[in-house]
């Protein structure tokens, strides 16, 4: 069985990764199906999705990890799908965050510093979702253009958590980077008699 997981556990899971965003898919029809209630606890719902992708996150990646670095493939295969996860994980957490935004109305959340001709901000409020998209990454990879300034608590809290993500997850990728290259042992395959013997497993 053991033997079983750690050379088959790798094939799918990734595949896994997007069902992150099925709580806000869920909220969206709830905002839909009864926008009264959602109104009246939007301050809570926004509140849990912020806890919920911070500890989703962090266990994903810790999981994940941890399966690579027991995989039987070589250093440069290892490498490549690390790289592939934290990718992956980029745009689920870019899209989730999108998604917030889009969910709690952007027009509530943030506010565009430029003045433009009202022709024009009405181009943002048809496309909504690609506003909240653009606001996410630019958000995720701290560039800071500072044309969307966030006009609540909720948005400050919101945007300030997705800024610490990126900064951490950028530098933690960077640290696995430089010790791989460092320590070729670390995400060397596992020899087949460990993979034979359960025992023998940390």
């Amino acid at each position: 069985m053991t033997k079983f997981l750690y050379r088959t556990h790798l094939t799918y899971t990734p595949l896994l990764l997007p069902l992150i965003l099925l709580p806000l898919l869920g909220e969206l029809v709830w905002r839909n199906y009864d926008p009264a209630f959602f109104t009246q606890k939007k301050e809570v719902f926004l509140g849990v999705n912020i806890i919920y992708i911070v500890i989703v996150r962090l266990a994903l990646l810790d999981v994940m990890l941890f399966l690579f670095s027991r995989s039987r493939h070589s250093l440069h295969i290892n490498l490549i799908r690390i790289v592939a996860l934290y990718l992956e994980i980029t745009v689920i957490t870019i899209l989730y965050f999108a998604l917030l935004f889009y969910i709690f109305d952007i027009s509530t959340l943030f506010h565009y510093s430029v003045n433009l001709a009202p022709a024009r901000m009405e181009v943002f409020r048809e496309h909504d979702f690609l506003t909240a998209f653009y606001i996410s990454a630019v958000s995720f990879t701290t560039l800071g253009t500072g044309d969307w300034v966030p006009q609540t608590l909720n948005a400050m809290m919101a945007v300030s958590v997705e800024v610490i993500l990126g900064v951490v997850q950028g530098g933690v990728f960077m640290a696995i980077m430089i010790y791989a290259h460092q320590n070729k042992e670390a995400l060397s395959p596992l020899p087949d008699e460990v993979l034979m013997e359960p025992d023998l497993l940390p």
